[in-house]
């Protein structure tokens, strides 16, 4: 196989471990092209981006530092507001019970450093690997006599998003774990006499979604996999998946393969995901982009980053899908950048697209059931610029009943976010240095964009809401963030948590300068928001505060860490 030519356009640009191939490979370089978002809509960091509050933080004690690791911390206010104090309430106390996971953190390990660290005490074992056969007829892994359809039995490559559930009544000893596979890299997957054809074909059954049942002699035992297991099953870009909610049968998302607009052939691209309170997987559709030519030429092709380019991998070259300037496949890119759930318990069921939630690059969403019974779901859109979302479902959860929770995700509102921040202005010099007031909170809305089944942004479909979601959103004026990326929803709490990556173009020529809330130019490392929703989880006000600014101190990079060193 002639080795997959990338243009390494990050290479030297990239921090810590992340290598210039992975940015080729992962998002086609997302970071050195143009912008997607070029709207005037705000920035959060032109609102925000020093918002630091210490109480927050402080006031949650132990607890609320062991949820940041994953996420954010809190906010307040009833709405629109002007300077003033937070209106933060009590953070709540150390969860009972603690926990029994005790050590000692290690120290910052180097990039050169290839090696799996662990604290003192601990040890790693692996658990399942690229191409370990899943089922009683996969072949044994071979690296030199690679086949799709070899592949398309075993586990697939390059994991993200893992989720491991105790199987009931086993004491802990059986469990079925649900894995994402992003992304792949043929260069160093495959021997370099692969043919063109096939590495193509192994590419992408290597892609995808892998269901496993993991086994152990006891609670103090690691897992392994169970080959042959009941519930193993491997989703594949051959597998159907069933689009759901409002778009389902539009027709923008018919194609020649499927006139109907409602079955769609496998998932791209997936990065994070959830798990559902009643037992199913989500998986965000992220840098699905990447995968197609286009003409590259609308708005909404534009705004999504399709291109008229050749990808990384070709598949176009080989499945005329992958190409949307192919008649009868124009509609083939608004069929990806969904949120896909999966039923881990049911190996025959058909996995779904929920177009509910809107169609843009999903890093994962996460559900917490509201205070009258409604399934409120958060996601955000990782690209630089991107947005925050809110879904809340039409009907309510029912105990017991799987069957009707399964279908929460299919229809309901659809939000995205708008922040209001608080400080004084003319203590914002660039540096991210907190201003005298000690605290960068502010106060939110979510801004409707599906309400009661219709459409809530002027001129624009239902249908195009929900497939064009970026412009639906840049119609009602959200707030542009920095990469929003894993959003959770604290059961504890009832706190939400945005964790904001980074955004390399923040502050540089052309793009979105300092102002009064934007504190740090070129957020290279990024922060962490904490929303408390105004009245019950589904309310459409909020109160915000940034928990964390990221860096290293000993780089002299302004940091807050909620005033622990």
């Amino acid at each position: 196989m002639p080795p997959i030519s990338l243009p390494l356009l990050m290479q030297g640009h990239t921090r810590g471990k992340r290598s210039a191939v992975t940015c080729a490979l992962k998002c086609a370089n997302a970071c050195t092209g143009e912008t997607c978002n070029t709207s005037s809509n705000g920035y959060f960091r032109d609102i925000a981006a020093s918002a630091l509050s210490r109480r927050a933080l402080l006031g949650g004690g132990t607890g609320a530092l062991a949820i940041a690791l994953g996420g954010t911390q809190g906010a307040l206010a009833a709405g629109p507001q002007a300077t003033g104090g937070s209106a933060f309430g009590p953070a709540p106390s150390l969860a009972p019970n603690g926990t029994k996971l005790d050590f000692e953190a290690i120290a910052p390990v180097q990039f050169e450093v290839d090696d799996f660290t662990v604290p003192e005490g601990f040890d790693w074992h692996p658990v399942i690997r690229w191409g370990d056969p899943l089922f009683d007829d996969a072949p044994d892994f071979d690296w030199n006599a690679q086949s799709a359809e070899a592949q398309k039995l075993q586990f697939g490559y390059n994991n993200d998003y893992t989720e491991i559930q105790e199987i009931p009544g086993s004491h802990g000893k059986r469990a079925v774990m649900f894995v994402n596979h992003e992304y792949t890299n043929e260069n160093i997957m495959l021997p370099a006499d692969t043919d063109a054809d096939e590495a193509i074909e192994i590419g992408m059954a290597a892609h995808g979604l892998t269901v496993v049942e993991l086994e152990r002699q006891n609670k103090n035992k690691p897992y392994r996999y169970v080959q042959g297991a009941e519930l193993n099953r491997r989703l594949l870009l051959d597998t159907e998946y069933e689009l759901t909610g409002p778009a389902a049968g539009s027709d923008l998302v018919k194609t020649a393969d499927d006139p109907e607009g409602r079955t769609i052939l496998g998932t791209l691209g997936n990065c994070a995901g959830g798990l559902t309170p009643w037992g199913t997987l989500l998986s965000g559709e992220e840098n699905f982009n990447g995968y197609f030519r286009s003409p590259g030429t609308s708005a909404a092709q534009k705004r999504y980053g399709l291109a008229d380019k050749a990808t990384a991998r070709g598949w176009e070259t080989k499945h005329p899908r992958f190409d949307t300037r192919n008649a009868g496949y124009e509609n083939e890119e608004h069929r990806f950048g969904y949120i896909v759930e999966v039923d881990p318990w049911d190996p025959t069921s058909t996995p779904k697209k929920h177009s509910s939630l809107g169609r843009f690059k999903h890093e994962g969403a996460n559900v917490i059931i509201a205070e009258d019974g409604r399934a409120v779901a958060y996601s955000g859109d990782d690209e630089r610029f991107d947005y925050l979302y809110k879904f809340v479902s039409r009907d309510t959860y029912i105990e017991g009943d799987r069957e009707h929770n399964k279908t929460l995700l299919e229809n309901g509102d659809l939000f995205v976010a708008k922040f209001t921040g608080n400080s004084p202005a003319a203590e914002i010099d660039g540096s991210g240095t907190v201003p005298s007031d000690g605290a960068f909170d502010g106060s939110g809305e979510w801004l409707p964009l599906v309400v009661d089944g219709e459409s809530a942004v002027p001129g624009f479909t239902l249908e195009e809401v929900l497939v064009h979601t970026r412009l639906a959103a840049d119609a009602v004026g959200p707030t542009k963030m920095d990469r929003c990326e894993d959003v959770e929803p604290s059961l504890h709490s009832r706190r939400v948590y945005v964790a904001c990556t980074n955004n390399s173009q923040r502050g540089t020529a052309g793009k979105a300068g300092v102002d009064e809330a934007n504190p740090r130019t070129e957020n290279r490392d990024g922060h962490i928001v904490e929303i408390d929703e105004q009245g019950d989880q589904t309310s459409t006000t909020f109160a915000w505060n940034l928990l964390l600014v990221a860096g290293d101190p000993a780089q002299g990079d302004q940091t807050y860490f909620s005033g622990f060193p």
